[in-house]
């Protein structure tokens, strides 16, 4: 009964109130794993050297490629339960959990095997040489044999939260988080393991949060639990996850092949060291991405029950209401950006290392420029997740393909070639900025289309369970 009582809360209650109570707990558990990352860096920056940071910005877009695939099932089956939920259909919720985990198990399973087999050719295509080449091996090759607890633990949380547990969701994050943190110092400075200790940690992390998942899950009076009718693979869920979560993956392999080319022109026009300065910035600017994603897994259960329930004036209040927020986030990254760069920077490396001033003075001057149109940035990521929200996936999917790929490659080549690394550096804000305008012009149509529907139901008794 109270979680039901939970479920109407999200077409009754105050969307400010609403947003605050699911954004928070999902802000502090993304804002978490974002310091843990930025953290660990440190660590490995003070434990092994520069040459281990550019070796962790080489990894991370295969890493990213691994999430990517879990966020495509996690976000389409959170996605789809809230609009059920707001349908009245649980049954078919429950459904929807049975087949998070079966795909995302195969999927894990499937690219550990291609990743593990073809991992150096994968890392050299990346960028890295053969400096950096030894300590990324060392790091990926655990991850990978860790990738179906990642997808697993990814995926169950995404739909704890949207099924009405906001709150445990974020506890389930931070443990992960929270043994991380103790792990890693433990396996660096103690144990003397290097980066595959740091990898290591990370794999122990996720499979503590995925043991008290397991138990959320198997207790039969939580919302959505597992029972033994729902593991069977159905292709009209499958459809509807992949067609809802093929946005948000697209737009990590877009982000993955951005990075793919940044690191590749970075080498090319400067070397290891500005590779290992983007991976410093890289970090930053993820901070407040997860920040701003933490507000949009806020808004998804909103946006996903009152749009299934066809509350189109309470989605409109959600989307707005985030936007607010988005931007706020985003102009503090502006001015922290502006003002103290070299201070962040020099977080990240001993001061005794050979590359410490150099790496410094680049992660610095590349921070003020790639951060130099934040505030709108704020606006596009949610105006992107908003369309997956409401099942718009094609509109979501060109919002994500513009600014992660077809403005920003083609502004990378360009000026590069003509810039050397401060085009690499300029090519970013540029297309921030094209993506935004573009945002702008969708939205307003999606926005208008929003309200004649929400002015039809006004007047008419209209059914809107197709929408």
């Amino acid at each position: 009964m109270k979680n039901t009582t939970e479920q109407k809360r999200l077409g009754t209650e105050s969307i400010p109130r609403l947003i605050a109570g699911y954004a928070a707990p999902a802000i502090v558990a993304m804002a978490s794993s974002s310091i843990y990352n930025i953290v660990d860096s440190v660590f490995i920056g003070h434990a092994v050297g520069a040459m281990a940071l550019s070796a962790l910005a080489v990894a991370m877009p295969l890493m990213n490629i691994l999430s990517a695939f879990g966020a495509m099932v996690g976000i389409g089956s959170a996605a789809m339960v809230s609009i059920r939920m707001g349908q009245g259909r649980k049954g078919e919720a429950f459904k929807i959990l049975g087949n998070l985990v079966l795909m995302n198990v195969i999927t894990g399973l499937v690219l550990s095997v291609l990743g593990l087999t073809f991992l150096d050719e994968i890392l050299v295509l990346f960028g890295a040489s053969p400096e950096t080449l030894p300590y990324a091996h060392d790091f990926m090759s655990v991850i990978l044999m860790g990738n179906v607890v990642t997808h697993l633990y990814l995926g169950l949380n995404e739909v704890m939260r949207a099924s009405g547990y906001p709150m445990r969701s974020m506890c389930v994050m931070l443990t992960a988080v929270a043994v991380n943190i103790c792990l890693n110092p433990l396996f660096l400075f103690v144990f003397e393991w290097g980066v595959r200790g740091s990898a290591i940690a990370t794999v122990i992390a996720q499979i503590t949060a995925l043991s008290v998942e397991m138990f959320h899950y198997g207790n039969s009076k939580s919302y959505l639990h597992f029972r033994r009718d729902i593991f069977r693979l159905r292709g009209d869920i499958v459809k509807d996850v992949v067609s809802i979560g093929l946005a948000p993956l697209l737009m990590n392999l877009c982000t993955c092949v951005v990075v793919i080319f940044i690191n590749s022109a970075l080498l090319t026009h400067g070397g290891d060291i500005y590779v290992g300065a983007y991976g410093i910035v890289n970090r930053i600017v993820m901070l407040f991405i997860m920040v701003i994603g933490g507000f949009n897994q806020g808004m998804q259960p909103i946006v996903g029950y009152n749009y299934g329930a066809c509350k189109f004036d309470r989605v409109l209040r959600a989307l707005w209401t985030t936007v607010g927020c988005a931007v706020a986030v985003m102009s503090v990254a502006f001015i922290l950006s502006q003002t103290i760069p070299d201070k962040i920077a020099s977080l990240f490396v001993k001061a005794d290392d050979a590359h410490a001033e150099e790496l410094i003075a680049i992660a610095a001057h590349a921070m003020r420029t790639v951060m130099f149109v934040f505030p709108i940035v704020g606006f596009q990521i949610v105006a992107s997740n908003f369309f997956q929200y409401i099942k718009r996936a094609k509109r979501a999917i060109v919002l994500s393909m513009t600014r992660q790929l077809i403005f920003l490659v083609p502004l990378l080549w360009y000026l590069s070639d003509i810039y050397g690394t401060d085009g690499v550096w300029l090519s970013m804000p540029i297309a921030d900025g094209l993506a935004s305008l573009l945002a702008a012009v969708l939205l307003f149509f999606e926005v208008r289309r929003l309200r004649r529907m929400q002015a039809r139901l006004d007047h008419f008794d209209s059914d809107c369970s197709n929408n």
